[in-house]
Parts: structure tokens; C-alpha cells; sequence
């Protein structure tokens, strides 16, 4: 009889346990993510970084989102490439330079792209993104969410076709591991691999290690079983340096 009740027991324990877990979304999971990363502090403080030799900045200017990528080509001259929501403008040395539309839309992507990858989750939650929750996945016998990512042709920029992936750890619900295909400039795959992990300001920064499949033809989607299988190859290190975040 003992050994019936502590069955019981053990099973109301159980049952009680899976009902108190989340029932967990893409959704779910970004906002977290988000959340866990930085939350309101993405879009109320005004972040500064260092990154192969340009600063970026990121800050609200009379309530519009400006992106700022300062090129400094020697002592006496500056190149400041200021995107708004609506357009580039290039300045040297504070003088604006005329930009044919073509180059000034590669630059803005260029400009974005940048403080894109540098304030993930938080882009994720973009009116463009479609976000979709393809189960759990293990990577060096971690546990993650893996979500998948495509963005609608409206408001999706240049690039809406273009394929993500995110591996968000299970425990800590921050993305540990990212993979894209894009199509621009001859296509190609990426997987990065974040380390470095530090807050400034409560603001989640990371480093990450960037990597592209040996072969071709590869499928985005075993991505990941290529990582774990050796089958990719380091291309560089993506570096941050002089962070620095405060109120906007």
C-alpha cells in the first residue's frame, strides 16, 4: 500500500510539474529572449561601440531611430555615415556628399547590418519578421530552441528572402548560436557562435565566431549537424571594443 501512495505521489508531483512548465512559442521565446537580454533598455539608451576600426552609434533623435557609423580615414578627416528611418546621409567632415541612390542603399544596409547583429534578440521583434518554432535541438550536449526566421517583402528590406536561424539555450533562453543564407553579392551560409557574453548597463553584448560550410550546396537547415560534425570553416572573429551605453 505504501508503495501505491508514493506512485500516486510521484505522478501528481510529475503531472503538477508539466503543467507548471510554459508552454513555450516562437513568440514566447523572443520576447524573453528579448527580456533576458537587455528588454526596455534596447530602446531608451543610446549604445556606442568599436568594431574593425569605426565607431557605431545607435540613438533616438526627436523620437526617430538614427544609426551612425563613424570612418575615420586619418587625423583631419571623418566619415559619417548617418542613417534615419527614411534615408542615408554621408558627411565629410560635416559637409554633406551628394550619394547616387544605389550607393547610398548599400551603404544604409551596410550601416544596419551592423547594429542589427550587435542588438540581437531585440530585432526580432520587427513588424517584417516571421518567426517559427522547429522544435528543440542539442549542440554540444546543450539543450536549445531552435527558431526559425524569414521576413516578409514588405518592410523586409533588400534582403527579405534571406533564412535565419536561432538556437536558443533552454535554461537561459539567450541565443548561444545563429545561422543566415543570403542571397546578395553570389549567396552563401554563415553559422556564428557567441562568447564574450557581458552586459554593460544591463544591455547583453556578445562576440561571436563566424564560420561558413566547407562544401557547397549545403542545406541551411543541418547547419548546425555540420558545426558539431567539424564540417565548417572559421572565416573570422567578429570583435567588439569600447562599448558604452547611457540614457538617450
Amino acid at each position: 500500500m505504501n508503495k501505491f501512495l508514493i506512485l500516486v505521489v510521484m505522478a501528481l508531483i510529475i503531472s503538477c510539474k508539466k503543467q507548471a512548465e510554459p508552454s513555450w512559442t516562437a513568440q514566447r521565446l523572443i520576447d524573453t529572449s528579448i527580456e533576458n537580454s537587455g528588454g526596455k533598455h534596447f530602446k531608451d539608451h543610446e549604445v556606442s561601440f568599436s568594431f574593425r576600426d569605426r565607431k557605431y552609434v545607435s540613438k533616438r533623435e526627436n523620437g526617430q531611430k538614427i544609426l551612425e557609423r563613424y570612418t575615420f580615414l586619418d587625423s583631419t578627416t571623418t566619415i559619417l555615415d548617418k542613417r534615419s528611418e527614411t534615408e542615408l546621409k554621408r558627411f565629410v567632415n560635416d559637409s554633406l556628399i551628394t550619394l547616387p541612390d544605389s550607393i547610398a542603399n548599400r551603404y544604409s544596409n551596410s550601416v544596419n547590418s551592423v547594429h542589427y547583429f550587435v542588438k540581437l534578440p531585440y530585432g526580432l521583434n520587427d513588424p517584417a519578421v516571421n518567426k517559427e518554432l522547429l522544435g528543440k535541438d542539442t549542440i554540444k550536449g546543450t539543450e536549445y530552441f531552435k527558431v526559425k526566421i524569414t521576413f516578409d517583402q514588405e518592410m523586409g528590406g533588400d534582403d527579405f528572402e534571406d533564412v535565419y536561424l536561432y538556437w536558443f539555450n533552454s535554461k537561459t533562453m539567450k541565443p548561444d548560436y545563429l545561422a543566415y543564407e543570403f542571397h546578395i553579392d553570389g549567396g552563401g551560409q554563415r553559422f556564428r557562435e557567441a562568447y564574450h557574453e557581458r552586459y554593460v548597463d544591463s544591455i547583453r553584448f556578445v562576440d561571436y565566431y563566424n564560420y561558413k560550410p566547407k562544401g557547397k550546396d549545403t542545406d541551411i537547415m543541418e547547419i548546425g549537424r555540420l558545426y558539431e560534425a567539424g564540417e565548417l570553416e572559421l572565416l573570422s572573429k567578429i570583435e567588439l571594443s569600447q562599448i558604452e551605453v547611457q540614457d538617450n
